[in-house]
This record gives structure tokens, C-alpha cells and sequence, in this order.
């Protein structure tokens, strides 16, 4: 809808209000249920955009979070948000987890398992899968490359060690920092993560690699093997 000047916002469409407030006080001024309702761009017959928005939000305890890991299958689960309006909800938290990547694009040092969580987090907080990468060190510990050895299910996923050798050789990497999620929120280590964690850096060290370090991410932090005397 254009904007124009002198319309009472009493006369728009409540689905179109957080457009005008968006013009009239900035994107700042909008609450996280009206940036919704402008993606979503219409309510329902008995609900409008911003009371549609709500109810999302409501079916994940306003964690944004929480609606990120929202697929197109869950989020029309939500009575009135059909296949449209579920895009254009995905898209969007897309596109800002690509914001956040984008300066993932330099190759920056890794001086400490903060380093290595800021350089990952943008990419694994959010999965509600577990996923496996590993991230090639320089002799300067600046990052070469960040390989993504495995995608599996909620509660695991298979790791080809040799593969993960493979990259590290292609690469002509001096070590390695392994990450995988838990999507459960669990930053305990199983005994299965410690004995992979093993697994790989016994193997490294036979092509001169070393693991220095291995993340566990979660929504609400990180474990760091390192840190904790793990290897």
C-alpha cells in the first residue's frame, strides 16, 4: 500500500498499521509480532496480520530462536498461516542467519574456543538437526576452510573420519577444530562424543594434524573439550 500523508492510521487495514508505523518511526519502533505480520502481509477473515503474528510467536513462547528452527510443515501447522505466508516467514530467517555469515567470508584467527564458537555459532545455533564440521587451521591458527563432514537427525549424525583427514590434507591444515550441536540444549558430552573425539585425534596425528579443540553448540552456549581438559 503507498503511504500517504494526512491518512488517519484509524483507517487502515490493521494488517497494514505496522507498514505505516514503519514509515512514520522507523523499523526499530516495531514489535517482533508486527515485523511478522508485514512478511506475512494478511491476516485471516476473523484474525488480522498482527493477531495471526501473535499466535506464532505464542506457539513458540516468543523465542525467536525457537522460531527460527520453523519449517514450512510446522509453521502451517498454525491455523490460518498457509504455504504463502510460511515462505515468506522462512525466507526472511534466512536471510538473516545469511547476514550473520556473511562475515564468516574472512579468514580470522582462533585464539581461543570463544573464537572458534563466534566463527560457528551463526550456523549451528539454530538447527534442529545435528550436524558435524570441522574448521582447518593454519600454523597461525587462521582459518583455511570450514567443511561440513555430516547432517543427521535429532539426536545424532555419522562421521567419516577419513574424510574429515582427507580435507585436512587438501587443505595442507596444521590442525583441527571439531563442532557438532545438540539440538536438545544438552551441553554435556556423551561417552559417544568423547570417543569420537578421540577417534579423530588419534588419527590426525599420524598425518602431523592435531585437534585442538572440540565445541559442542547449543541455543544457549558452548563446550569446549579443550577448556575442560578433554584432550
Amino acid at each position: 500500500m503507498e503511504y500517504k500523508s494526512g491518512v488517519n492510521i484509524k483507517s487502515w487495514a490493521e494488517e497494514d498499521r505496522p507498514r505505516e508505523k514503519l514509515l512514520t518511526k522507523g523499523i526499530s519502533a516495531l514489535t517482533n509480532a508486527e515485523l511478522i505480520a508485514i512478511l506475512i502481509g494478511s491476516g485471516t477473515q476473523n484474525e488480522s496480520a498482527v493477531e495471526l503474528s501473535r499466535k506464532i510467536l505464542s506457539s513458540v513462547d516468543n523465542n525467536l530462536n525457537a522460531l527460527g528452527k520453523m519449517g514450512i510443515k510446522e509453521l502451517t501447522g498454525v491455523k490460518g498461516i498457509g504455504p504463502a505466508k510460511a515462505i515468506s516467514i522462512v525466507a526472511a530467517l534466512e536471510l538473516g542467519r545469511r547476514r550473520k555469515n556473511a562475515d564468516m567470508q574472512a579468514k580470522p584467527q582462533i585464539t581461543s574456543s570463544a573464537d572458534a564458537y563466534t566463527l560457528m555459532r551463526p550456523v549451528m545455533e539454530d538447527l534442529p538437526h545435528e550436524e558435524f564440521w570441522a574448521v582447518f587451521l593454519s600454523r597461525s591458527n587462521k582459518v583455511l576452510e570450514k567443511h561440513h563432514a555430516s547432517k543427521g537427525g535429532v539426536s545424532g549424525t555419522v562421521i567419516d573420519v577419513r574424510l574429515i583427514l582427507r580435507e585436512a590434507i587438501l587443505t595442507r591444515a596444521s590442525s583441527i577444530i571439531l563442532f557438532h550441536n545438540h539440538p536438545s540444549g544438552n551441553l554435556k558430552p556423551s561417552s559417544q562424543d568423547t570417543s569420537l573425539t578421540r577417534k579423530i585425534s588419534q588419527a590426525a596425528e599420524l598425518v602431523d594434524v592435531k585437534v585442538i579443540d572440540h565445541l559442542i553448540i547449543t541455543d544457549a552456549g558452548y563446550y569446549s573439550f579443550a577448556d575442560e581438559g578433554m584432550l
